[in-house]
């Protein structure tokens, strides 16, 4: 009986500890070596995605900041420091998201604290290394192409761009393999909700596999604003009828 209530005693404690209840989120920030008073911004994407509003301001104070409030579904937002060239992209939801701005490298600013922020470090993360080959190319020749380019040396200047051509789309097939095994196996991220949805883009996409993978999402996807979208163009797709193939016989006029 005692370890009973031990027990309980521990879950209470832990559920006491939470700084946020249902639909909260509160960000909690270090932006060391800021000078006090400089404004951070919190945005978001306009309704008609192409711009970004302010959803709310707050102030440094001793290289720390802190911005509540509600939210009932994740979605991509961005933090701006003032005067700092780049912004901090995140996903805000429900719970506690700790940032630490890096305020000499804006990119290399630390996201943590909740699953989808987890998840999304850790993606970028491994499209960095995919992609790593490309930024390595560029490093290297990049002298080699400018020497080529004032010289007029279009061997060396063709030799070169077939090969970077040739890398981008090794990267670009690596990388379209990364979506598809992240979407695969993570049904509760909300970026497997974005990347499918963006699968719905391209006109040669396989219907079926969308399907299934929007079928797997968890049930709380379904309901954000990218879920609904997937939801929206499977049905559209169903509605469309099937281009013609090539060489098909075109189907007959309808008699009057």
């Amino acid at each position: 009986m005692k370890k009973i209530i031990l027990l309980l005693s521990a879950t209470v404690v832990l559920i006491s500890c939470s700084k946020v209840g249902k639909d909260e989120y509160i960000i909690t920030g270090t932006a060391t070596g800021v000078e006090n008073g400089k404004t951070i911004i919190l945005e978001t994407q306009d309704a008609a995605g192409m711009g970004l509003i302010a959803v709310d301001t707050v102030k440094v104070e001793n290289g720390k900041f802190e911005i509540k409030g509600k939210v009932t579904e994740p979605a991509f937002h961005m933090l701006q420091l003032e005067s700092a060239n780049g912004k901090i992209p995140f996903i805000l939801e429900n719970g506690e998201i700790n940032i630490v701005i890096n305020k000499d490298s804006i990119n290399k600013s630390k996201i943590s604290g909740t699953y989808n922020n987890d998840e999304f470090v850790v993606f970028n993360e491994e499209l960095i290394k995919i992609q790593k080959s490309l930024v390595d190319f560029q490093t290297k020749n990049t002298p080699m192409m400018n020497t080529a380019q004032q010289n007029k040396d279009t061997a060396v200047i063709n030799k070169l761009m077939k090969e970077f051509g040739k890398l981008q789309q090794t990267v670009g097939e690596n990388t379209k393999k990364k979506y598809t095994s992240y979407a695969e196996t993570h049904p509760k991220s909300f970026i497997t909700a974005l990347i499918i949805q963006g699968m719905m883009n391209d006109p040669a996409i396989d219907i079926q596999k969308v399907e299934k993978l929007y079928a797997s999402l968890d049930e709380s996807l379904k309901t954000t604003k990218p879920g609904k979208a997937i939801e929206l163009k499977i049905k559209e797709s169903k509605m469309t009828p099937a281009a013609p193939q090539p060489g098909a016989s075109p189907a007959p006029a309808a008699a009057n």
